[in-house]
């Protein structure tokens, strides 16, 4: 079922969502080789719990049995999503990271997730982010009422693979709200003209998650992390977003964290 939510439904949402950028920017600052994803998921968790809130993903159930066991999620390299972060995963020079965070505050979530460089990224890799990134915005620019999900799906696809580049299909974007995965499913590939109908007060995760190669990923043994099957990089950007009469309000942001980043920004 779809909730459609109110204009103060939003805003709840909204405060949930900008603490979620403010988190990534705070890892922003520390990210760099020689830093462990246990590190980044210390600092996300002391920092989401201080402003008042709780990390929807730690404890988040696995369907096949168990529970995420940290904070955020650390997707390095060929991990598209669900990385599990450790003491033992130290960041090198040359990397990248997907940080994917989730918040938990006065009853409504925020999600977002931004794909950092660790020092010196290839030319290569760097426009697959670039690339990326450019697709979410393309995607949210689709994100209109009297549109269909579908749009966006295509919109988001069209742009990547004219890079010629991998879009996942197993893992998509969802709607948000009381819950972090409500409906609908967001697809990042799709048809235009199909699918649901956006109207007002819809809040959905847009987060295409894309492949330097080819689009098939595997699921590793810990039932969590996502890899791409030839091992090439992947990327990973979401904003949440709520339908408007006109163009996407954008709950989320990036801002706090290219305040950081400065040139360095993708």
């Amino acid at each position: 079922m779809i909730f459609l939510k109110t204009e103060d439904e939003i805003e709840l949402l909204r405060a949930s969502n900008l603490l979620v950028g403010k988190t990534l920017a705070e890892l922003a600052k520390i990210i760099k080789p020689g830093v462990t994803t246990g590190e980044l998921d210390r600092v996300a968790e002391e920092y989401i719990r201080d402003n008042g809130a709780v990390p929807t993903f730690k404890g988040f159930p696995n369907p096949y049995g168990g529970s995420f066991p940290a904070s955020i999620c650390t997707s390095v390299n060929e991990q598209v999503v669900h990385g599990i972060p450790s003491a033992d995963v130290v960041l090198k020079d040359g990397d990248i990271v997907s940080v994917d965070c989730g918040t938990y505050m006065d009853g409504f979530c925020g999600d977002s997730a931004y794909t950092f460089c660790v020092g010196e990224v290839s030319d290569e890799v760097r426009n697959l982010l670039r690339v990326t990134k450019e697709a979410l915005y393309i995607g949210i620019e689709n994100a209109v009422q009297g549109k269909r999900l579908g749009d966006i799906g295509y919109a988001i696809q069209q742009h990547c693979e004219a890079n010629s580049y991998g879009v996942v299909r197993e893992f998509v974007g969802h709607g948000i709200g009381k819950k972090m995965h409500e409906d609908p499913q967001v697809p990042n590939y799709g048809k235009r003209g199909t699918g649901t109908m956006l109207k007002k007060g819809l809040c959905i995760a847009i987060e295409p998650m894309i492949t330097l190669g080819d689009r098939h990923v595997v699921m590793s043994r810990d039932g969590w992390t996502v890899s791409t099957k030839d091992r090439k990089c992947a990327a990973h950007f979401e904003h949440t977003i709520a339908v408007t009469s006109g163009k996407a309000d954008i709950l989320s942001s990036f801002e706090f964290i290219e305040e950081v980043l400065g040139n360095q920004a993708i």
